[in-house]
């Protein structure tokens, strides 16, 4: 059993940072790609950013600049640094993951989410 566990969410001010953590537990044979969603009020998930096994990361345009992701694949742990946050950032934020489990197949993986309110 794979599990995401998201933490660092919170009411922050504009211009605010905050940064995301998501451990990924269980049976794990190996990661490929973790992300971050976002899912505003009223509005569908989105693609905030995502990451490879080797690193390399691609961004929303919403994104670019002022968030970053990362990824600790000693700890099965992705980051994602959010700086300059703005009202519009406000939104709970999910983490995924492509995981190939000890014994099962590669599937996708989703953590509960977390809070994130950009309010002053």
């Amino acid at each position: 059993q794979v599990q995401l566990v998201e933490s660092g969410g919170a009411l922050v001010q504009p211009g605010g940072s905050l940064r995301l953590s998501c451990a990924a537990s269980g049976s794990i044979v190996r990661i490929l790609s973790m992300a971050w969603y976002r899912q505003p009020p009223g509005k569908e998930r989105e693609l905030v950013a995502i990451i490879t096994e080797k690193g390399s990361t691609n961004y929303a345009d919403s994104a670019k600049g002022r968030f970053a992701i990362s990824r600790d694949n000693a700890k099965n742990t992705v980051y994602l640094q959010m700086n300059s946050l703005r009202p519009e950032d406000t939104a709970v934020y999910y983490c995924y993951a492509d995981v190939l489990p000890v014994g099962a197949r590669r599937r996708d993986y989703w953590g509960q989410g977390t809070q994130v309110t950009v309010s002053s």
